[in-house]
């Protein structure tokens, strides 16, 4: 596949980028208000709408500067509001709360998967920018939920196994949440998150890529020619 330029990179990542992360948030609140917290209803957080969720850091300058770099696209939005207090059975709804993120960027990975189908069926120029901008979409669908089921305050699968540990040990790693973010950087600059992340993510894309109706080889070459 032709290199993309920066333009088209841009057009091809921004709304995969924008509705992983705002789908992500939105479905934490979602399920909060189903276990009995309505915190982010009152606050207007329970929407699609990106500009509600849209962090200037982690939603726009983070990952415009992968984009310009050539990285991997990554970025975050803001935390939906939990009140955790609010919650029938804090402990156990907690967790269900912190696993619906991940399970919405699987969710949104499989919709993209239809999108690419899609662009496969309609060919030429529009097709092609939908297989684009599909690839993308399960790619960074799937970073996302892989790493978000890490078991490593805050991330979401640290507050699940918070929820699912007994007292003692789920107190014990809920006092490492400080410190979560450093730890996340350490692991990333050393290389051993990477190694952590990617035989689950390559299985991952290895799965949905199938179900586009490309041929394996096409779907990696797109891959390769937006990370």
């Amino acid at each position: 596949m032709d290199e993309l330029n920066v333009m088209q990179r841009i057009a091809v990542w921004a709304l995969p980028v924008i509705f992983a992360i705002t789908v992500h948030e939105t479905a934490h609140g979602w399920v909060a208000l189903r276990f009995g917290d309505p915190t982010a209803r009152m606050l207007g957080r329970l929407t699609l709408n990106p500009i509600k969720h849209i962090d200037p850091i982690g939603t726009i300058l983070v990952p415009g500067i992968l984009l310009m770099l050539g990285g991997i696209i990554f970025g975050w939005a803001k935390p939906v509001p939990i009140t955790y207090e609010n919650l029938r059975n804090p402990k156990r709804d907690m967790a269900l709360v912190a696993l619906g993120g991940p399970l919405s960027n699987l969710i949104m990975a499989a919709f993209w998967v239809a999108i690419a189908q899609l662009g496969a069926w309609l060919g030429g120029n529009p097709g092609f920018f939908l297989i684009y901008m599909a690839v993308a979409g399960i790619f960074i669908n799937i970073i996302l939920m892989v790493l978000n089921l890490l078991p490593l305050p805050p991330l979401d699968g640290g507050r699940v196994a918070v929820g699912l540990l007994p007292g003692p040990a789920s107190w014990q790693l809920s006092r490492i949440e400080p410190y979560g973010f450093p730890i996340l950087v350490l692991l990333l600059v050393t290389g051993i998150l990477g190694q952590i992340l990617w035989p689950m993510v390559t299985w991952f894309l290895s799965l949905l890529g199938g179900m586009t109706g490309l041929a394996p080889e096409a779907f990696l070459a797109v891959l390769y020619s937006l990370v």
